[in-house]
């Protein structure tokens, strides 16, 4: 299946990308927009800049990323970090997110420690391409294809 034959009925309201790299993001942004799969696109190049911006968004479920993809190794907040201070917040700003740790590890611990997060909800290796973005999707939000 090409990335044209999956539609959406209903689009994503936003997507958060955690990165500190601007390249993948920028990329991973692409990947996103070409697919038609939300409505909002939000990179930030940290963990605390990602919980600011879902704190900023309160209750509000229009800013309220649906999801979340994360990548581990970042300066000053990694995404291990970043799942500690999350399941701190109040359950109204993360009830709703899907969250996929996108990285380039292949370690075998990065991904068995992500597996024993409750908050994780997959785990992929970059670079984000068009078929796990429709895997992503199928798995995640059946209910809106």
């Amino acid at each position: 299946m090409i990335i044209s034959d999956l539609k959406m009925k209903i689009k994503l309201n936003c997507v958060l990308l955690i990165d500190d790299d601007e390249s993948t993001n920028f990329v991973n942004q692409l990947v996103i927009e070409d697919g038609g799969y939300a409505e909002k696109i939000v990179t930030v190049e940290s963990g605390q800049e990602a919980l600011d911006y879902i704190a900023s968004a309160g209750a509000r479920s229009d800013l309220q990323p649906d999801l979340i993809f994360l990548d581990i190794n970042m300066p000053a907040m990694n995404g291990w970090e970043f799942l500690d201070r999350y399941k701190l917040l109040p359950d109204a700003q993360r009830r709703a997110h899907v969250v996929i740790m996108l990285t380039a590890s292949l370690n075998p611990d990065d991904r068995k420690r992500a597996d024993e997060i409750c908050n994780v909800d997959d785990f992929i290796c970059k670079p984000l391409t068009s078929e796990s973005l429709q895997n992503i999707i199928r798995a995640h939000f059946p209910d809106r294809l």
